[in-house]
């Protein structure tokens, strides 16, 4: 089963002031309600792996799948048998601001009844992303 969801959202913010958020795992729990802690084994760079804390607490395996610095990074957590990727791009706006898409996918057995709980604060993630950006 596969599971997929996905959100666009515009900002004032330049990519570089999302990127800064994004690439600094300790802020996550500051603008994502789904995160309490990110523990990454090394730098913030395609290969490395770490420790996510979900709301719940629920501890899971989380592995950086891309980094392309500035512009998009995909992370990976295991759950079981269940394997979510979460996909995040920037992109610059004509206009100085930003362009700013997460994809989820899920997969694995449930995925179809797991994936809108596991999206379910996307919204508000984003939401609260672009108002940090737009701050600093």
């Amino acid at each position: 089963m596969t599971f997929d969801y996905s959100r666009t959202v515009t900002t004032t913010a330049p990519p570089a002031a999302v990127w800064a958020l994004w690439s600094d795992t300790t802020t996550w729990p500051d603008w994502d309600p789904a995160v309490q802690q990110v523990r990454l084994d090394g730098p913030f760079a395609e290969g490395t792996t770490g420790t996510m804390v979900l709301t719940g607490p629920i501890e899971v395996p989380v592995s950086l799948e891309v980094v392309i610095p500035g512009s998009r990074y995909l992370d990976q957590l295991t759950m079981g048998e269940l394997v979510i990727r979460i996909d995040h791009v920037v992109r610059p706006t004509d206009d100085g601001g930003s362009e700013v898409t997460v994809s989820t996918t899920i997969e694995g057995p449930g995925a179809d009844d797991i994936g809108p709980m596991v999206t379910a604060d996307a919204p508000v993630a984003m939401e609260a992303l672009i108002v940090a950006a737009e701050a600093s």
